[in-house]
């Protein structure tokens, strides 16, 4: 009932600063140091908010907010996006001021664009250094909100020819990070022409998308 609350709370918090839009709340794309490119994929999340609104009645703000990993800002967003090709660097009040964004309600979803691996397993120790990324089994509800993903995460993009996974931090049994390798769910939420992908991995990538948020919004763990 706690975590219930505070996840109320923070989308409460959101929603006053929308309440003119009419919108419930909003997302944000997380901005980091350390030289990786944070800012891409740039039509990604209007897509997806624009996918999420029309098929699971969702009222997102049609645009994302930006938000750095220090601010006192992340506290606003029950969602949070992060991805990029590069290096990431947190320094320790700001892995603090992001892990008590977790423990509170939030939710954290990174995606790596292809290179930013390394870099984000080496970061999110300081976030949470008691916790390992696991993989979440295909059985795990995340995969099986309003679209059933049987196998699992789809795949976008080929990188190393290796399978798409999905890894989680797990904090006293509340999946508070998930973590997508080898997929690229954020190239397949832009416009199309931007990767001309199939029109059906576009539809699965943003489906998937959907999932996430619907996991987070209505998750009781």
């Amino acid at each position: 009932m706690k975590r219930i609350s505070l996840l109320l709370v923070m989308l409460l918090t959101s929603a006053s600063v929308v309440l003119a839009q009419n919108y419930s709340f909003k997302i944000a794309k997380l901005k980091y140091n350390g030289g990786g490119d944070w800012y891409a994929n740039k039509t990604s999340l209007p897509n997806l908010i624009q996918f999420c609104n029309r098929n699971l009645n969702m009222n997102i703000a049609p645009e994302e907010d930006v938000v750095e990993v220090g601010s006192p800002e992340l506290f606003s967003y029950p969602f949070v996006h992060m991805t990029g090709h590069g290096n990431v660097v947190f320094s320790d009040a700001e892995a603090q001021n992001l892990r008590n964004y977790l423990l509170s309600g939030g939710f954290l979803h990174i995606d790596d664009n292809y290179g930013l691996d390394k870099f984000i397993r080496r970061e999110m120790k300081k976030v949470f250094p008691e916790h390992e990324f696991v993989e979440l089994p295909f059985d795990h509800p995340i995969y099986k909100q309003k679209y059933t993903f049987t196998n699992g995460l789809p795949k976008i993009h080929e990188h190393d020819g290796k399978p798409p996974q999905g890894f989680g931090i797990i904090h006293e049994g509340r999946l508070v990070c998930f973590y997508t390798y080898e997929t690229d769910l954020g190239n397949g939420w832009e416009d199309h022409e931007v990767y001309n992908d199939p029109i059906e991995k576009h539809e699965q990538a943003l489906q998937m998308g959907a999932n996430l948020l619907a996991f987070v919004l209505t998750r009781v763990e």
